[in-house]
C-alpha cells in the first residue's frame, strides 16, 4: 500500500526534491504517511482481538484469551514489520530523479 501511494506521489515527490528538499524530510514523511495506516491498521485488529476474547478462549490452550504478553509482541512484531515495509518505499523515493518525476505529469 505504501509503494502504491509514494508511486502516485512521484510528481510531489520530484518537486519538493526540485526545489531542495533534504532526503530525511522525504523519508520522514513517506514513513509518517505509512505509520499511520499501520496504526490504525493495528490498533483496528487489537480492538477486534480483544473484542472476540471469549471465542478464542474456547480456542486456546495454555495462554489466555487476553495475555498482556502476546498482544505486545504481536504489537512489536507487527510495528517493526510495517516500519521496514514503509522504509523501503521512502528510500526509493528518495531516488527518484526530479527531472524524470516532473516529465511523468
Amino acid at each position: 500500500m505504501v509503494s502504491y501511494l509514494v508511486t502516485q506521489s512521484t510528481h510531489e515527490i520530484g518537486v519538493r526534491i526540485a526545489l531542495g528538499a533534504q532526503h530525511g524530510t522525504i523519508i520522514r514523511r513517506v514513513l509518517r504517511r505509512g505509520m499511520e495506516l499501520a496504526v490504525i491498521g493495528i490498533a483496528a485488529g487489537l480492538a477486534g482481538a480483544i473484542g472476540l476474547t471469549r471465542v478464542m478462549a474456547s480456542l486456546l490452550f495454555g495462554v489466555g484469551a487476553t495475555d498482556t504478553v502476546t498482544f505486545s509482541v504481536v504489537t512489536l512484531i507487527l510495528v517493526m514489520v510495517a516500519l521496514l515495509a514503509t522504509y523501503l518505499p521512502a528510500m526509493r523515493a528518495t531516488l527518484a530523479d526530479p527531472v524524470v518525476a516532473l516529465r511523468e505529469e
